[in-house]
């Protein structure tokens, strides 16, 4: 059911909050543990149906939010108080969660019911949803092959039906990525859009959190919710807004000169652009932005440092265990390598070239966005794998080839479903991904409601 068709019941009274939080529960409690395991939550909110009763009383008296009775999952990154925020690691397996971050605030605020934690890989660390420590998250939609990650159970749960919008943090298509794989929509925000007080973060040059749903419209709506300024997080700006662009209705869409290894991916999203731009009467243009095979080089040195620096704090003192020895290989891979590109800053050597790339990057982007409304790509270059694969760091990193410039340049992104891929048993979902300029979701959402 549509996002916004089920808050209409809901707000009738031909649906309650309950019945719908109950309905997702018993949908959990068979697949999600039991039948086929799932494995996209990893906590569940045990007060959810109370909660659910009480914004049923201000439904009944006309005072619930936007939000009034829709289920949401929480990557398990994301502070939520009196739940388990353990970014699904031994490290923090028993860290229960003592205030709301800012997105949470707002989406109480709009009477949204927080339904549970949700899976993800250890720490954000990982593109396939492997890494956690409670287990791996299964592709819905195709039971044998990964999900994506690091937003592994956040795609899951909306893929299946475990819930009706979902939270998840992209440091560079963490979102995008699963959304892809799981023939789900999901939207990395413009950097300093949505406000990161109290994420655990792994990288604070490029989190940011977005919205995952079945619909565009849930994730536009969620989105409005979690936006705006907030003064604990001295970076998030309200942008002006740009009437121009919202009062416009031709396109030109913008493709890169991108090698893109398989073809089946490539001639899905060729077909669908060619018909929607057909269609509407906007223009294609093919572009080159530069930098761009320069991305996954630029954005691990950062992300490698920067994920170092962030994990000092989890020593074993304060709270958690210490890191190095609980987590698994993926975290002390990043932590062993932001440690030697550390020691090697007096050389001015990795982090800072790569910083000073990262800058060019934005300036190449920013070019682009002149010349074009938004640039059009595959998610992902790549099928998801089947578990058990051998899958080598450098393959498993090229996941993130395609996601990983709009992190590198601050500017919105989403994944839309167009199709599937047939391989075997299995019909594989395709994403393809939308780009706009900073501070442009408007359009953003404009244009992707055409190919929707």
């Amino acid at each position: 059911m549509k996002t916004l068709e089920k808050l209409k019941l809901i707000r009738e009274g031909k649906l309650s909050a309950e019945q719908n939080v109950k309905n997702f529960l018993a949908e959990i409690e068979k697949n999600d543990k039991k039948g086929n395991k799932i494995n996209a939550f990893i906590e569940l909110n045990s007060r959810v149906l109370e909660e659910a009763r009480e914004i049923d009383k201000k439904i009944k008296a006309g005072k619930a939010g936007k939000l009034a009775g829709l289920a949401i999952g929480i990557k398990a990154n994301i502070n939520v108080k009196g739940l388990t925020v353990s970014c699904a690691s031994k490290v923090l397996e028993n860290y229960t969660g003592t205030y709301d971050a800012t997105v949470i605030e707002k989406i109480k605020k709009e009477d949204g019911l927080i339904i549970g934690m949700c899976n993800m890989d250890e720490f954000a660390a990982g593109s396939s949803g492997e890494t956690s420590a409670f287990g791996i998250t299964k592709n819905p939609r195709a039971l044998d092959r990964i999900p994506g990650g690091s937003c592994s159970g956040s795609a899951a749960a909306i893929a299946v039906g475990f819930c009706d919008l979902t939270l998840g943090t992209d440091t560079g298509g963490s979102i995008r990525n699963p959304a892809s794989h799981c023939g789900i929509y999901g939207v990395k925000p413009s950097y300093r859009k949505v406000s990161r007080y109290g994420i655990i973060d792994m990288t604070m040059s490029f989190d940011t959190i977005g919205p995952f749903a079945n619909d565009l419209e849930g994730c536009k709506l969620l989105l409005e919710v979690i936006e705006g300024e907030d003064e604990r997080d001295p970076i998030t700006v309200v942008p002006e807004r740009n009437v121009k662009d919202e009062k416009k209705t031709k396109f030109v869409i913008g493709i890169p000169k991108i090698e893109i290894s398989d073809e089946r991916i490539a001639k899905l999203i060729q077909k669908k652009v060619e018909e929607v731009v057909k269609k509407n009467g906007w223009k294609e243009k093919n572009v080159e932005i530069k930098l761009l095979d320069l991305a996954v080089q630029t954005y691990y040195p950062i992300v490698y440092v920067e994920f170092f620096s962030g994990t000092r704090k989890f020593d074993g003192r304060r709270y958690g265990k210490k890191i190095e020895e609980a987590a698994g290989p993926e975290v002390v891979r990043r932590i062993l390598g932001g440690s030697e590109i550390s020691k090697a800053e007096f050389e001015g050597k990795y982090y800072k070239k790569s910083l000073l790339v990262k800058k060019l990057i934005g300036e190449e982007f920013e070019k682009v966005f002149e010349e074009v409304d938004c640039l059009i790509m595959p998610t992902v270059p790549r099928l998801p794998h089947k578990f058990g694969e051998n899958i080598s760091v450098k393959d498993m990193y090229s996941y993130d080839t395609l996601t990983t410039p709009a992190n590198l340049a601050g500017v919105c992104g989403i994944s839309i479903p167009i199709g599937e891929i047939a391989e075997g048993k299995d019909k594989i979902p395709v994403g393809m991904q939308i780009l706009c300029g900073k501070f442009q979701e408007d359009k953003l959402f404009e244009i992707s409601s055409r190919f929707s």
